[in-house]
């Protein structure tokens, strides 16, 4: 039978990967953005959900049996955020005909509804580790509570299912994203073979020495797909993680090997790469003029900003993921591998040498 999904934030890390896990498993797919890609087997859809007309508008004819929202804007404080993003997921679900047989929405927010959001991350009292589904929201206002009220009231409107989805943060590949670690690195670690600069951990001894993990945005889509074809997954939230842990000291020296460089001892002091990339933009596009590369400002592909606040952290963030796995999902990706595989990945596309 025919299945048919709309994939909101096509052109992102986790919406690429999610539309292409979907396309690969028969669905009919299409990919809303602002700027679709052109991802194969994808049919675009152009709107910005800032603008409720317009999104209704290009989403009239759509009747999916599947939605997965993500997406979000970044705006210059939490209010905003809250404003902008609540509004972007109301906009979709109000702009959507409403649905004549079973619909599921995914809503993939992450790890900030137990940290809080970047204006007050990782202030006041934080739940344990690791983190659990059911520690609730902490009491301060935060975009992702935003954006699930909105969902949680158009399912309870219009009678479809839902679940809720938090990675940490995510491996993958997109150029122009906003929270990118994996690009990140890569472009670090080849501006320090370049230049000969020592490829040293920008972030906190607690995050060098203690437990951590990550999600891979192919994890993620498998858990999406998973929690919309499970009936027990439904109207659920859970967290989704690779299903490793490790630690920064062993995983930066995996990353330096790969690359080709040595990791310079970490001496505890934090060394934020916004500081360590600030002038690298002109060294960049020499290395992409130089190499043939097909991305030649930094800026499109580095997210340092989000690296750092990640890798910062003077605090462990570990996650649990025992309610999926009570309900039968059994993904599992080894974190250092889906590095590895972005590495490859970005180097066959042209976007590190």
């Amino acid at each position: 039978m025919s299945r048919t999904a709309l994939v909101v934030g096509a052109s992102g890390i986790v919406g690429s990967a999610t539309a292409a896990l979907l396309v690969e498993q028969g669905w009919t797919v299409y990919g809303l953005a602002r700027r679709p890609s052109g991802q194969p087997g994808v049919r675009p859809v152009i709107a910005d959900l800032q603008d409720a007309t317009a999104t209704a508008a290009a989403l009239a004819d759509l009747h999916p049996d599947a939605v997965f929202v993500t997406t979000w804007l970044r705006q210059d404080s939490e209010a905003e955020n809250i404003r902008v993003n609540a509004a972007m997921v109301r906009n979709l679900l109000d702009g959507l005909p409403k649905p004549s047989a079973p619909r599921h929405v995914a809503l993939v927010t992450g790890l900030k509804h137990y940290l809080g959001p970047f204006e007050a991350y990782g202030k006041g009292e934080l739940p344990a580790t690791p983190f659990r589904e059911e520690q609730g929201r902490l009491n301060v206002e935060n975009f992702y509570y935003a954006q699930e009220d909105e969902l949680f009231a158009a399912a309870a409107r219009d009678g479809f299912t839902w679940s809720v989805h938090r990675p940490h943060t995510v491996i993958g590949k997109a150029v122009g994203n906003a929270m990118n670690m994996g690009t990140t690195l890569a472009v670090y670690a080849t501006l320090c073979r370049a230049s000969g600069r020592p490829f040293r951990f920008p972030g906190s001894a607690a995050q060098w020495s203690g437990l951590t993990d990550m999600t891979d945005a192919g994890q993620l889509a498998r858990h999406l797909l998973w929690a919309a074809e499970t009936e027990a997954a439904h109207d659920q939230a859970f967290n989704v993680v690779n299903g490793d842990v490790f630690r920064w000291q062993w995983m930066w020296g995996r990353i330096a090997e790969w690359f080709g460089v040595e990791a310079a001892p970490f001496d505890g002091s934090v060394r934020p790469l916004e500081e360590q990339m600030a002038d690298d933009a002109g060294r960049w596009r020499e290395i992409a003029m130089r190499e043939g590369l097909a991305e030649p400002e930094l800026a499109r592909l580095a997210s340092p900003w989000h690296t750092d606040a990640d890798l910062g952290r003077p605090f462990e963030v570990v996650t649990d993921m025992s309610k999926s796995r009570r309900l039968g999902f059994a993904g599992y990706q080894p974190t250092d591998d889906a590095f590895f595989k972005l590495f490859e990945q970005l180097r066959a596309d042209r976007l590190i040498p």
